[in-house]
């Protein structure tokens, strides 16, 4: 029996056919089908589990605790009625069996007022772990009545061996092979076996069930009938189910998944051949566990669970909290004692009913809600009063309070903190022996004790101690709920450190500690890195006179080798060289609180600088610079210079160094010239590619068909866009630029009267033609002023020029 996602959650079982879906198909199903809103809040509605026991089981289960989240709003109901893919869906996930319609009815919940108050007995029916049906094969008891559909098996041995299967048939015969029919129709076992002993002894001599016959008999029950009963009335699932011939009224209410939010527990009636049989009050079965008055059902019985009856809250310190149907002439106290009792922490003094009158006691607009409280006086030994209710009536059982007594509470410098029961002449002494006692550190001069005062404020008492071990100077007796503080001497002691920065792998505070050595610091610093000198050290110290404005007196402090602490087998250290620092001798520093350590690094030290040199050079690689001042020209010769292939027009320089990126350089004036503007100094982390000749320009942009077209020596711009079909309707003539081979950009320049200069692409180059901004609206009237403007001063320079002449 495999149990699905949302099966666990409701309560069915689902055949060993249907598959679980995974995590991820359950959620993909959840969000991509919103149509199954409202089937799905009714199902998790009927289950009557709460928003945590949903998210439990899925965690169980393996889903995401939060799945079903969206589905668990009980005010949300659902709309319309779902079709074939609505069942298709909620059968995929588990929601009921295949071919059980899924109810679209919702009924309301019953009222609550407590977070979580639910009603009594509706988690026994919406438990999924059994559906409580008889198995169909035998044996049963012996007063159960055969019927049509019943198969017996009967045995004979002795001198006689032979085995029957006997079906009952409709007309409720039994057919027995040399013995004929007999009527077995409403007989139970043992008024069956009387009828055999009689028919059997007309065949077989001797024969009985004693053990002194020679041939004898068994008979049993092999396989039972299934009986048609109708489950009506407010149940979660009204409709007709077969079920076992031995199944009872509990059976036909499991099957139903029990009463409704609306149905009544108390008086649950089961008809038979149009007249009452009987009325069944479940709260026997679920409270004492008392099944006598179960009635075995026959086919064609009617249940029919009507409106439940009064039901009345309960709240408070008692054993089961919860929503509970109450049976006429029952009172408070029958309520109490369904709910299990009170608690130990039961007030049994006061019991409070909010009620709703019922409208034939109102009597005025604004009064029809009242409280009633039962006092001490209406309880007897703890027992509530047998006061009547009303339906709607919220009942509050109150706790005792909160507050406690006889104790005293011991905090601070002591090894175990906390309350302690107090005793009459008690001191103080004898509560700080009953805290485990003072630690060694403890402040001896003042002890405080809090003192409550029956007005509720506090008076400040103090006391002293003589020593560390606890003796109390002066024992000042204590008194209920007073409050001590012992305090530790480490409490008043500002926080004292020493500052290691510099050329250590973990710079920072270290707490300091009486007798640290400039060594200790430098260990507690993780040790000093590659670049450190090991020559000396700075140690500032706060100054003991400040007048004048000083802050600080630096002392240099010298170092050896053994500052560095990793070192070979040999005991020579193993890092990158650097300035040698003295074998030992160097004497230890003795560090004071709040020293401020600097380890110098190495001037001029670091790791190898590397650049990328790659493409047509004849030596491509990873290359070290030999000195801060090397340049472009010195790497290529270094790289053996360029092949025969190489275009060195094309070539494309990026530095990565703060993110400036490609840069345009004019490598074949370097290489002639290494003077040259362009001839840069190289940078760490450089990188150099020189391409092979490429005899193609490229145009992109918004031309009519981007292409890439052969490069022609001396053509301008224009020809290469002519040739990828011309401008396109929305290009940006006045923004078209080229992006050299070298990485160099050459815009058009826009003039007013001359004509435009229009940049000439190299091979290996790209033309681009950005798109106009359709939203973009250009001022025509400012440009048109602009031109004028121009226009008339040219106007007047002319004429200027003409007077003078």
């Amino acid at each position: 029996m495999t149990r699905l996602l949302l099966l666990a959650l409701i309560g069915t079982a689902t055949p060993a056919r249907a598959q679980q879906p995974t995590p991820e198909q359950a959620a993909a199903i959840l969000a991509n089908r919103p149509d199954l809103n409202g089937t799905i809040r009714q199902r998790i509605t009927e289950s009557r589990l709460t928003p945590d026991q949903i998210r439990q089981r899925l965690r169980a289960a393996g889903y995401p605790a939060d799945l079903l989240d969206p589905y668990l709003d009980a005010a949300a109901s659902p709309t319309g009625t779902p079709g074939d893919d609505v069942y298709a869906a909620v059968r995929q996930l588990g929601l009921t069996e295949a071919g059980t319609p899924v109810p679209v009815t919702v009924r309301a919940a019953a009222p609550t007022q407590g977070p979580g108050l639910r009603r009594f007995g509706a988690d026994v029916f919406g438990d999924s772990t059994t559906q409580f049906q008889p198995a169909l094969s035998g044996p049963v008891d012996r007063g159960y009545r055969l019927g049509p559909g019943d198969n017996l098996v009967l045995i004979l041995s002795g001198e006689v061996e032979a085995s029957h299967t006997l079906d009952v048939n409709r007309e409720g015969f039994v057919v027995i092979p040399q013995v004929g029919q007999v009527f077995v129709s409403g007989l139970t076992l043992d008024q069956l076996e009387t009828q055999l002993d009689r028919r059997l002894a007309r065949v077989y001599s001797g024969i009985g069930r004693g053990e002194g016959a020679r041939t004898r008999y068994h008979v049993t029950v092999a396989r039972l009938r299934t009986n048609q009963i109708f489950v009506i009335g407010d149940v979660v699932r009204p409709g007709s189910y077969q079920i076992s011939s031995a199944g009872t009224v509990l059976t036909a209410l499991y099957a139903a998944r029990g009463p409704s939010a609306t149905g009544s527990f108390r008086e649950i009636a089961v008809r038979r051949g149009g007249r009452t049989v009987m009325t069944f009050d479940l709260y026997d079965y679920l409270l004492r566990g008392d099944n006598a008055s179960d009635l075995r059902l026959e086919s064609g019985d009617v249940i029919f669970v009507p409106v439940h009856g009064p039901l009345i809250e309960l709240t408070g310190p008692v054993v089961r909290p919860a929503i509970y149907e109450l049976a006429p002439r029952e009172t408070l106290r029958d309520l109490v004692t369904a709910a299990g009792g009170f608690e130990p922490g039961a007030q049994l003094r006061r019991i409070q009913i909010n009620r709703v009158l019922p409208p034939r006691a109102r009597t005025e607009t604004g009064r029809e809600r009242v409280v009633i409280d039962l006092g001490p006086d209406q309880f007897a030994q703890g027992t509530p009063p047998a006061f009547p209710l009303e339906p709607g009536d919220r009942v509050a059982v109150f706790g005792v309070p909160e507050r406690r007594r006889t104790y005293v509470t011991v905090r601070g410098n002591v090894w175990q903190e906390g309350e302690i029961g107090y005793t009459a002449g008690m001191r103080l002494s004898d509560a700080l022996r009953m805290a485990g006692g003072v630690k060694p550190d403890v402040y001896l001069d003042q002890v405080l004790v809090s003192r409550l005062n029956r007005d509720s404020t506090r008076t400040q008492l103090r006391a002293s101690l003589a020593d560390s071990t606890g003796r109390v100077a002066v024992d000042l007796p204590l008194s209920e709920d007073d409050e001590i503080i012992v305090f530790s001497r480490t409490t008043f002691r500002p926080v004292r450190y020493v500052v290691v920065t510099g050329a250590v792998r973990k710079g920072g505070r270290i707490p300091y500690r009486e007798g640290m050595t400039l060594r200790d610091a430098v260990l507690l610093a993780d040790g000093t890195t590659e670049d450190a000198l090991l020559t000396e050290a700075e140690v500032a110290r706060l100054p003991a006179d400040r007048s004048g404005g000083v802050l600080a007196t630096t002392l240099r402090i010298p170092l050896d080798s053994t500052y560095v602490f990793d070192r070979g087998r040999t005991g020579r250290y193993q890092g990158p060289p650097g300035i040698p620092a003295a074998a030992g001798g160097a004497p230890e520093f003795v560090l004071t609180a709040y020293d401020n350590v600097l380890i110098f690094r190495q001037p001029d030290w670091e790791l190898q600088r590397t650049v990328a040199l790659g493409g047509q050079v004849k030596y491509p690689g990873r290359y070290a610079l030999k000195s801060r001042s090397e340049r472009l020209n010195d790497l290529i010769q270094r790289a053996g210079g360029l092949t025969r292939e190489a275009y060195p027009g094309g070539v494309q320089f990026i530095r990565g160094q703060d993110g400036l990126g490609r840069i345009g350089i004019d490598l074949p004036a370097v290489l002639r010239d290494p003077r040259n503007s362009d001839n840069l100094i190289m940078q760490s982390g450089d990188s150099v590619f020189v391409p092979e000749y490429s005899p193609v320009v490229r145009v992109a942009g918004a031309v009519n068909a981007p292409a890439s077209v052969s490069y022609v020596e001396g053509k301008g711009l224009d020809y290469y866009i002519e040739s990828a079909g011309g401008f396109a309707r929305l290009a940006d003539k006045g923004r078209t630029y080229v992006t050299q081979p070298d990485g160099s950009l050459e815009a058009v320049k826009r003039r007013v009267i001359l004509a435009d200069g229009k940049p000439t692409p190299l091979a290996g180059a790209t033309v681009t033609v950005p798109a106009k901004d359709p939203n973009e609206k250009k001022d025509f009237p400012a440009i048109f002023g602009a031109i004028a403007q121009v226009v008339a001063g040219a106007v007047t320079v002319i004429v200027l020029l003409a007077t003078r002449k």
